[in-house]
């Protein structure tokens, strides 16, 4: 049986790649040194939307940076996270306050949890920590919006699945709209991105923490 390459849209790869290089905390010149490659060419390949790599520098700078070939051509994207097989005498670690609020503040994309008619409902959407609290934009007529004046949870994990470790954090709390001026021109100012759903999402809530916890998976 032939297996034949994912198909990638056009310059995935480049960014793929900066991504991870990023994650690391790597610089262009490093993760060259490591591949072999000139750093210009690995310049172009991350901003050059026609870029296209040939097998073997893949697989160099899947090397580079600790991934997978197909991690960072895309065939993993439609994939949870969490495939990995469970590590040996791993331990399941509470943690502070302080280190929940500084994972919470390194993500963008979290799940909010909100009571509906049908049931209990959980959505993505993309968050900042603002004030000490977790604040998203949403639609009037959007799911997210329901959580108005209610009780409401908000988590954020991460997996490794290398490494068969990650961790959660559980935000509990009252979620308000923000009708200030001032405060809706704050928060533009300090969200990173727009909703990735589009559209017109201009309403602002904040959920008011009553309880952060978290928990981490070390491998001993």
């Amino acid at each position: 049986m032939t297996n034949h390459p994912a198909t990638t849209a056009t310059g995935d790869i480049g960014r793929r790649i900066a991504m991870r290089r990023a994650e690391l905390g790597l610089s262009q010149e490093d993760v060259a040194a490591r591949t072999g490659i000139a750093p210009g060419y690995l310049r172009y390949v991350e901003q050059e939307a026609t870029a296209a790599p040939g097998v073997a520098t893949l697989r160099g700078l899947a090397r580079a940076l600790d991934t997978s070939v197909s991690a960072l051509s895309g065939g993993e994207a439609d994939l949870p996270a969490g495939r990995g097989q469970a590590a040996g005498h791993a331990e399941l670690v509470e943690l502070g306050r302080e280190e929940c609020w500084k994972l919470l503040s390194t993500h963008g994309v979290g799940r909010l949890a909100l009571s509906m008619p049908e049931g209990i409902t959980v959505v993505p959407v993309n968050y900042c920590v603002a004030d000490g609290t977790i604040a998203f934009r949403t639609s009037p007529a959007a799911t997210p919006a329901e959580a108005t004046d209610t009780k409401c949870a908000f988590e954020v994990d991460e997996a490794d699945d290398a490494l068969s470790q990650g961790w959660s954090v559980l935000v509990r709390g009252m979620a308000h709209t923000v009708t200030d001026p001032a405060g809706v021109r704050r928060l533009d100012e300090q969200a990173y991105t727009g909703p990735w759903a589009g559209g017109e999402r201009d309403l602002w809530l904040r959920i008011t923490p009553s309880s952060v916890t978290g928990r981490r998976i070390v491998v001993g």
